[in-house]
């Protein structure tokens, strides 16, 4: 391939860069003849930390800006935490590879009590309505609290007293080295994450086959299946990240086991399926529980989530 240093665009956050720096080993890797540089990109997201990312104007406010920098040609890959990346992106640009899946649950960093273990009125932070619903779900009597920031904003808050727990993504404990400071992982049975929860995803020029066949050779195929019957869900629900909407594929074999969840705005009314494919029909399957919600009331439920 006839270019120079190829630049791979990240967020400026640690997480973000730590992400980044994953998906450049691993094409160092794939690519040991190539030059790679990582650079950063500030977005809508990084320099507002005060919008709600239940509201329908935080739609891609981690990804907007890396999405114009691939299109200007300043950086030539974008690594993205594909949670945050909307389904619907611009006709120019694509989806090309994931990496390997970290674990996909949420987990919950206290001061040293369980989840069960936390007394009523307990505050737990959290930016997701989906995980504030499915707390309200599991522990009625606790009290979900909204808070932005990075990770160690946010773990912050538990030594201020400001909160007494908060949940966050497993993978991005993993990921930053903090393992040690997770009190518990959440089941999925009571946490279904967010759609692409754990995936590494990498965004390209859809003309750009040079960079396309270098991607191709990272790209993790059980998590691609998994990641496209979860965007497929998604996008077929219409909902974005305004509604509270959580998905998790896992391969078993042969087949693909997706299990998908819708609740109201409100967290009063909740919806859950599941349903089996075959290995290659990750789009159908993501499609299919989509519409199986949305024929047993999904429909009415996003309707109230695009009101508010």
């Amino acid at each position: 391939m006839e270019r120079g240093k190829i630049v791979i665009g990240s967020r400026g956050s640690r997480l973000a860069l730590i992400q980044a720096e994953y998906v450049a080993v691993e094409l160092r890797a794939a690519c040991p003849d190539k030059e790679f540089e990582i650079k950063k990109i500030v977005t809508g997201g990084d320099r507002n930390r005060s919008i709600q990312l239940g509201n329908i104007n935080s739609i891609g406010i981690f990804t907007k800006e890396l999405e114009e920098a691939l299109l200007d040609k300043r950086i030539d890959l974008a690594v993205h935490s594909l949670k945050d990346m909307p389904t619907i992106i611009p006709e120019q640009l694509c989806l090309a590879g994931v990496l390997e899946r970290s674990d996909p649950r949420d987990v919950l960093i206290t001061r040293g009590e369980r989840l069960d273990e936390l007394k009523a009125g307990s505050r737990i932070g959290t930016g997701s309505p989906r995980r504030s619903i499915q707390l309200s779900t599991y522990r009625p009597d606790l009290v979900a609290r909204n808070i932005r920031g990075n990770i160690e904003t946010r773990l912050k808050k538990i030594q201020s007293g400001e909160v007494d727990g908060v949940i966050l993504a497993a993978a991005a404990m993993i990921r930053l080295g903090w393992e040690k400071r997770i009190t518990q992982y959440l089941s999925v049975d009571d946490f279904l994450p967010s759609a692409g929860q754990g995936v590494i995803g990498i965004e390209i020029r859809q003309s750009d086959d040079d960079i396309n066949g270098l991607v191709s050779q990272i790209n993790s195929f059980p998590t691609w299946q998994c990641a496209i019957a979860e965007r497929v869900f998604l996008n077929t629900l219409g909902g974005g990240c305004r509604a509270p909407i959580a998905a998790l594929a896992a391969l078993d074999g042969e087949q693909l086991h997706l299990d998908g969840m819708v609740a109201s705005s409100d967290g009063t009314k909740m919806l859950r399926s599941s349903r089996k494919g075959g290995l290659n029909s990750a789009e159908e399957t993501g499609r299919d529980l989509a519409q199986e919600l949305l024929g047993i009331g999904a429909a009415k439920l996003l309707e109230g989530a695009a009101v508010n």
